[in-house]
């Protein structure tokens, strides 16, 4: 699938360092998997999958292949700094909902790069159709559900014990939601003091 609209460069909150954001290619597979592997083992505590086995990578990049998942990565100096993916259906009764998933690296976190990947994601999933968007997030990640917010996204439900972290503790996993134009406006606003370039 031909994505439209990148490259979108970018220079970091503060300290201006330029970041390159486009889709992700197979070829990326290694990179992608040194950037999870990278991670501080807190930031993977409560992803979805093991994102530092090959066998993730394997199946992340047939879904890709598959377009069920969108994947975006950011870089800088030919390194893989963050990843964010579109989940979608394709058929049925949840065709109009994508949920999202952002990473960026420890150094590079608030820096602006979440929300400009999340914002470029947001632009690609309107021009699928998608309708409702949707966050998943552990209880006890203050952070993430406060990134979230600030992108729109409201708290939807509550599921008790309903995951377990990388060392077997329950925790409550939230949903939360937004409509798409919803997070397109609060997107907008948020890149509002910078201005990605496209080629």
């Amino acid at each position: 699938m031909k994505l439209e609209g990148f490259p979108v460069r970018l220079k970091t909150k503060g300290g201006g360092r330029q970041v390159t954001i486009r889709p992700m290619d197979p070829g990326d597979g290694p990179a992608v998997l040194e950037f999870y592997r990278g991670l501080p083992e807190e930031d993977r505590l409560f992803l979805r999958d093991d994102v530092t086995t090959p066998e993730w990578l394997e199946r992340f990049v047939r879904s890709i292949d598959r377009e069920t998942a969108i994947s975006l990565v950011a870089e800088r100096e030919g390194k893989i700094v963050g990843n964010a993916t579109l989940y979608r259906t394709r058929f049925g009764w949840t065709a109009h909902v994508a949920q999202i998933r952002v990473a960026v690296a420890r150094e590079l976190q608030r820096k602006g790069i979440g929300t400009a990947l999340a914002h470029e994601l947001v632009r690609l999933a309107i021009g699928f159709g998608t309708e409702k968007l949707v966050a998943e997030v552990v209880d006890n990640q203050v952070g993430a559900k406060r990134a979230f917010e600030k992108l729109g996204f409201l708290p939807e439900a509550v599921l008790k014990g309903h995951v377990k972290d990388i060392h077997g503790i329950r925790r409550n996993l939230m949903i939360l939601s937004s409509d798409v134009s919803h997070a397109w406006h609060a997107m907008e606003a948020l890149t509002s003091d910078y201005s990605p370039s496209r080629e």
